[in-house]
């Protein structure tokens, strides 16, 4: 099914527009216009896959009433635009099995790549943090060990370091990644 006409959706009828596309097809929700999501190399896929497992590995050693989700949740930051990203983490009780949208977002990732690097760390990078429960955002970068960590300081400030190794800690919710786990031991094997 082609893309709907100009006239701006919401999310509410995005969702319901994407629910109808064929398995497989992505879209993001940018100013009420449905925007294709292109195709993935493995190298990113394999990425993406590691971030989300280390996310739920350290939820699950701390035994925090945390969620990570990967592909397919969606996040709402406004009435016309939504967000897929790489991998997200929700805290408090477990979502309904068939909620499309991750309410409240604690941790938000997304895995770097040259068709989408620019608009993840400019546009992205502003929209996620106007949700109040945004805490991290998180940039991971495909060709070579780093990740970019935004995070919420005090009075709503926005701090940013860079972690090429060693333990990326996010607290809230109190949850440790080793940075060097997530690129596995082979690296990425190339840019995605």
């Amino acid at each position: 099914m082609p893309l709907p006409a100009a006239t701006p959706m919401t999310v509410d009828e995005f969702l319901a527009w994407q629910a109808a596309q064929p398995e497989g097809a992505r879209h993001e929700l940018v100013a009420g216009e449905a925007v294709a999501m292109a195709p993935e190399r493995l190298a990113h896929v394999r990425l993406k896959m590691r971030v989300w497992r280390a996310l739920a590995d350290a939820i699950a050693a701390r035994g925090l009433s945390c969620e990570a989700f990967g592909d397919g949740a969606t996040v709402r930051i406004d009435d016309l635009t939504a967000y897929e990203p790489d991998a997200v983490v929700q805290c408090g009780p477990p979502l309904p099995g068939d909620t499309l949208l991750v309410p409240e977002p604690l941790i938000v990732v997304e895995v770097l790549s040259p068709a989408t690097g620019g608009r993840d760390a400019g546009a992205k990078l502003d929209d996620y943090f106007r949700l109040p429960s945004v805490m991290h955002y998180l940039l991971v970068k495909t060709e070579r060990p780093a990740v970019i960590h935004h995070a919420r300081g005090p009075a709503g400030r926005i701090d940013t370091r860079i972690v090429t190794g060693g333990t990326l800690t996010l607290s809230p919710p109190g949850l440790s990644v080793d940075v060097e786990e997530l690129y596995g031991a082979s690296n990425t094997g190339g840019s995605a």
